[in-house]
């Protein structure tokens, strides 16, 4: 026997947050329905258009069948009488008109947002499986008009700007291995290490990202009284950046070990403590920067919770960014640590997780758009880009005139390692809508850094030629 469940709604833009709860709709039956809001019955001029719309749906792999929805809802279930209505989990304590009909022929609304988990790389019937290690996502650029003279000439207007990162220094060391097998004892992986190298990362790589994009760079950040701080202050004056690194006796410098064989990461092993920075070490970094001579564009906030970014230096800071009318962009990570990206008020460009999001609203139900409007009503960031890993980025734009959501396919389907990404995307991404890029292209070229980043092993600073290279659509 049948079962079909039935979705609508208006579907401008196909995210990630639409195709996991598709799939969720589809486990739930054998015959999933999609109905797609018609321009008329939508109303709204900042939908794209309605074939535009259907087109996207009928191309994903859970659906089975997709129709222009053009007459009132409850019309269309009364007639249709599909077994399950499923809608997000944002719809389940409010007031749903379907209820009442579903439940005269014993149908049933479910309400989910999907698995949080769930990678999309799969799901379209038409996606290319070949092995590239950069595709353009064509369909945002045609969206957008995103054009490759103008992202060139952005990224050549780097060079006019003058940024300030200031946040967490982590140095990360990989250890190369010889896998030797299993141990006869117990059953233990046995490797041998065979070589190591140390790259700048933390708040340390975004700043020698911008410096190497072309940019003029500041960086205030702690460390510990180790050989890590000398490697950290050499490696970023040699960049030419203006580094000022205090020093912490009370912590060491953040080290963050991956051992890696044939390609892939056995084991993580992290050297650190999280405690906040003392007071005298906060009012040295305050004073520095209310004592500057220097006349920033932009202050990027570059925060792993180790401690530097306390309470009272943000505050100080986006104080001193608001009545100098400087753009503030911020990064609050929670990956074996926890953050809060909700911690930073008023900023321009806030780049979390979908993880990062949830842990900062205690919210593990909803889906991304909500999840996005929600971090905007706490922390009043303008535009929110949630990264998704394999599954790209979701862009939030608080105007409410304009087009609120997109999406960006990830860049890059074959990454070699993923460390990183972020920073280059928080990057390229602030420094572009500096310029004068839109916030669709601004996110287009973030999107770009990001797949070189994870092109290569290791954080290495993307240079001006590289990113130029790649606009090759």
């Amino acid at each position: 026997m049948k079962k079909i469940a039935f979705v609508y709604g208006n579907f401008n833009i196909l995210h990630p947050g639409h195709l996991r709860l598709l799939k969720f709709a589809k486990e739930s039956c054998n015959y999933l329905i999609v109905g797609v809001n018609s321009d008329k019955l939508a109303n709204n001029t900042n939908l794209l258009q309605e074939d535009i719309r259907l087109e996207s749906i009928k191309a994903t792999s859970y659906v089975d069948e997709a129709f222009l929805l053009d007459e009132d809802v409850l019309e269309y279930i009364k007639r249709k009488k599909p077994n399950i209505l499923v809608k997000g989990k944002e719809f389940e304590n409010r007031y749903n008109p379907e209820e009442e009909i579903m439940k005269s022929y014993e149908g049933k609304i479910l309400f989910s947002s999907g698995e949080i988990g769930f990678s999309s790389l799969n799901l379209l019937k038409d996606f290319d499986t070949s092995f590239l290690n950069l595709a353009h996502d064509n369909k945002f650029i045609k969206r957008h008009k995103v054009e490759k003279s103008k992202l060139i000439d952005y990224i050549n207007k780097f060079s006019n700007l003058n940024v300030l990162v200031i946040g967490d220094t982590i140095i990360d060391e990989y250890i190369t291995c010889d896998a030797l097998g299993m141990s006869q004892e117990d059953p233990t992986i046995v490797v041998t290490p065979i070589s190591n190298k140390k790259f700048i990362g933390g708040a340390a790589i975004v700043a020698s990202h911008a410096k190497t994009l072309g940019a003029k760079v500041s960086y205030i950040s702690v460390a510990g009284v180790d050989e890590n701080f000398e490697y950290t202050q050499e490696y970023l004056t040699q960049l030419g950046i203006n580094t000022y690194l205090l020093k912490d006796s009370t912590r060491p410098t953040t080290l963050k070990q991956r051992f890696r064989a044939q390609n892939k990461t056995l084991l993580r092993v992290n050297h650190l403590k999280q405690h906040n920075i003392a007071k005298d070490l906060e009012e040295k970094i305050l004073k520095r920067i209310s004592n500057t001579n220097e006349s920033y564009d932009l202050i990027i906030f570059s925060d792993f919770s180790y401690g530097v970014l306390t309470e009272k230096v943000i505050k100080n800071i986006t104080a001193y960014s608001q009545k100098k009318s400087i753009f503030m962009v911020a990064d609050s990570q929670s990956s074996s640590q926890i953050g809060d990206i909700a911690k930073f008020k008023n900023m321009d460009i806030v780049t979390p997780t979908e993880r990062e999001i949830r842990l900062s609203i205690n919210d593990f139900e909803s889906g991304l758009v909500v999840l996005s409007q929600k971090l905007h009503e706490k922390s009043d960031a303008k535009y929110i880009f949630t990264t998704l890993g394999s599954e790209g980025v979701m862009i939030y734009n608080s105007n409410k005139n304009e087009l609120l959501t997109d999406n960006i396919s990830a860049l890059n389907i074959n990454p070699k390692d993923v460390s990183g990404a972020g920073d280059s995307f928080l990057t390229s991404t602030s420094m572009a809508k500096i310029v004068g890029a839109s916030i669709w292209e601004s996110a287009y070229l973030g999107s770009l850094a990001a797949a070189i980043q994870v092109s290569r092993v290791g954080n290495i600073p993307i240079k001006k030629d590289e990113l130029i290279k790649e606009i090759n659509f």
